[in-house]
C-alpha cells in the first residue's frame, strides 16, 4: 500500500468514532422545581418517573432530571427557578403548590412549564383557561381549595355536636385568602362559627394549637398547602395531642396519624405531570394541552386516631371511604 493511501485509510478510521458520537441523539434535560424535599416527596417523584416512563422517557437512560428542592423555604424558589433556566433545561416541571409554578413563570416566558397545583390555575394567572392554557404553561390541578365545603361537611358528619370549627392556613400561600372565603361560606351554611388560625412554619404550630384549645373548637380543617404536606406527621401528632378531630386534603395526613383526608390523588397527579412532560419533549406545545383535573376524590379515615380521640365515626362514612386504617 502506498504511503498516501495508508494515511487516508488511517485518517478515515480515526474519524469513525467521531461520526458515531455525532449521530447519537441528544438526551433531553428536565428541570424539576419543588417546594418540598427529596425525602418527604419521594412517593411523588416515583409517580412522576412512572408517568415519564409511560411517555417513553426513563431517567438516566434517555432523559436527565435536574432537581431543585426548596426544602419548605418558599423564598428560595425564585433563585432555584432562575438556576434551572440558566442550566438550559428543555422543560420545567413544578411540584408542591402554586409557589413553584409562579416562580417558574417569573423566570421564563418561553421555556415549557408543566405545573402541579392545588387550586385554580386560571385564577392565579398560570393558564388562560383550563381547556386552552395558552402561553408556555399547562399542567395538573387538584382543585383542593374548591373541596373546602365538602371537607367541612365530612368533618361535621364526624362531630355533629361541634358548633365551632377552626381552620389552619398558611398566610404565605397565595391561595390562603380564597380558601378562607370558601371556609366562611361553608361554615355559615351549616350554622357553624369559624376561627381562622395562621401558621407559616413549624415554630408557629405549637402557639396555634394553644389558641385552638382556647377557642373551644370542636373540629379543625387544615388547608391545602405544600409546606403543611411536608409537616403532615407533626400536624397529625398535634391534632391528637390536643384532642381535636381534623381533616386534611391529602392522604399523607391520615396515613401519618391524622383523622380524615379528602381530596384528589397526589400519586395520580404526579403520574400525569410526568406524562405531560414526556409529551412536550416529543414536540407537543403546552398551549395545546388542557389542564388535567381530578376525576376521583379519595376519602381516608384513620379509625385508630378516632379511638384515641374518643370519637365514633359513622359507619355510613366508613363504608364510603377508599382507605381505612383500623
Amino acid at each position: 500500500m502506498k504511503r498516501r493511501e495508508f494515511i487516508t485509510v488511517l485518517g478515515g478510521a480515526a474519524a469513525w468514532p467521531l461520526a458515531a458520537r455525532a449521530q447519537q441523539p441528544v438526551v433531553p434535560v428536565i428541570g424539576f422545581l419543588s417546594s418540598g424535599s427529596a425525602a418527604l416527596f419521594a412517593d411523588r417523584v416515583r409517580a412522576f418517573r412512572q408517568g415519564l416512563s409511560e411517555a417513553g422517557y426513563i431517567e438516566g437512560r434517555n432523559a436527565t432530571v435536574e432537581y431543585r428542592w426548596a426544602d419548605g423555604e418558599i423564598d428560595r424558589l425564585p433563585a432555584l427557578a432562575a438556576d434551572l433556566v440558566r442550566s438550559k433545561v428543555n422543560v420545567i416541571a413544578t411540584n408542591g403548590g402554586n409557589a413553584p409554578a409562579l416562580a417558574a413563570r417569573a423566570a421564563t416566558a418561553t421555556l415549557p412549564i408543566v405545573f402541579q397545583v392545588g387550586g385554580d390555575p386560571v385564577e392565579y394567572g398560570l393558564a388562560a383557561s383550563l381547556s386552552h392554557p395558552g402561553g408556555n404553561m399547562t399542567g395538573v390541578t387538584l382543585f383542593a381549595v374548591e373541596l373546602t365545603q365538602k371537607s367541612i361537611e365530612l368533618l361535621h358528619d364526624v362531630v355533629p355536636t361541634a358548633t365551632v370549627v377552626a381552620a389552619l392556613v398558611n398566610p404565605t400561600n397565595v391561595a390562603a385568602e380564597a380558601e378562607i372565603k370558601e371556609l366562611e361560606s361553608a361554615t355559615r351554611a351549616l350554622g357553624l362559627e369559624l376561627h381562622v388560625l395562621r401558621a407559616r412554619n413549624e415554630r408557629e404550630f405549637n402557639a396555634v394549637f394553644e389558641k385552638l384549645a382556647e377557642g373551644h373548637a370542636g373540629g379543625l380543617v387544615i388547608a391545602a398547602d405544600a409546606y403543611f404536606s411536608t409537616q403532615a406527621g407533626q400536624l397529625a401528632t398535634l391534632t391528637v395531642r390536643h384532642g381535636v378531630p381534623a381533616i386534611y386534603p391529602f392522604r399523607e395526613f391520615f396515613v401519618a396519624g391524622g383523622l380524615i383526608s379528602y381530596g384528589g390523588s397526589l400519586t395520580e397527579a404526579h403520574r400525569q405531570l410526568g406524562l405531560y412532560v414526556g409529551r412536550i419533549l416529543k414536540g407537543e406545545k403546552p398551549a395545546d394541552l388542557p389542564v388535567i383535573q381530578p376525576t376521583k376524590f379519595e376519602l381516608g379515615i384513620n379509625l385508630r386516631t378516632a379511638k384515641a380521640l374518643g370519637i365514633t365515626v359513622p359507619l355510613s362514612l366508613v363504608y364510603r371511604a377508599d382507605e381505612v386504617i383500623e
